[in-house]
């Protein structure tokens, strides 16, 4: 009960709040940098998925290529790349960051959309080509509609898995909520320690809800969310 008060008194201490290394900053820092790679991940991810989704070819070479990323933890793939920004001019922390949550963020968003598409009943896509529909119009009006709950459920899980594995970038200098725990850990700080967990939870769980209220007002009605083909996070 002690530790958990001596917690509490950490968050309550306002010192905690200001500055660059205050709770706001390390937040924002956090949120920065899953959001740029869940939206880099679906900007890549999407439209080829959608396409071969459409065309129904193509799609076991293009998802086992995609769900390498899978085999490769995020802090291996961090590692990496980490004297290759250095080498670019890049930086510590932010890029090869970046690369590892694009990588975590891909592998669900593609396979989710290219099976969703797919998967949509045939008889469907007849009835939009019978009417006259072109290619393009039978994916926009028909098959993106119906898959939209796998594809949103996708990019849900995904931005909470990159919200969690975020603080990795605190091991290759940079900032975000992992700050509190690998700086708590260097002093043997447990009370931060706890803190940064607590606070990583905190915004995880928050991600979960958000986008899972997004999910339920964007999704067609009559149409229910169903997560497919979702890899499991790699730290």
């Amino acid at each position: 009960m002690e530790f958990l008060g001596d917690v509490l008194a950490w968050f309550l201490d306002p010192e905690n709040w200001k500055g660059p290394a205050g709770i706001p900053s390390r937040m924002w820092e956090h949120i920065q940098i899953s959001v740029v790679a869940t939206v880099a991940a679906a900007a890549v991810a999407l439209p080829p998925a959608l396409w071969l989704g459409h065309r129904r070819r193509g799609g076991f070479v293009a998802v086992a290529a995609v769900n390498i990323g899978r085999a490769v933890p995020s802090f291996a793939i961090m590692a990496l790349f980490l004297p290759i920004s250095i080498r670019l001019g890049l930086g510590l922390g932010f890029w090869p960051t970046l690369l590892a949550l694009f990588a975590l963020a891909l592998p669900p968003i593609f396979t989710n959309t290219y099976t969703g598409v797919r998967d949509v009943d045939p008889a469907l896509v007849e009835a939009g080509h019978g009417m006259g529909m072109t290619d393009g119009e039978v994916l926009r009006r028909i098959e993106a509609p119906m898959a939209s709950p796998v594809i949103l459920a996708a990019l849900r899980v995904s931005a909470v898995q990159v919200v969690a594995t975020a603080p990795l970038a605190a091991l290759v200098a940079w900032g975000g909520l992992g700050r509190y725990i690998v700086d708590g850990f260097a002093v043997q700080d447990n009370v931060r320690v706890l803190a940064g967990g607590v606070l990583v939870a905190l915004l995880s769980v928050t991600t979960e809800i958000v986008l899972g209220a997004v999910e339920k007002r964007v999704v067609p009605k009559g149409l229910t969310t169903t997560e497919e083909v979702i890899p499991g996070a790699h730290a």
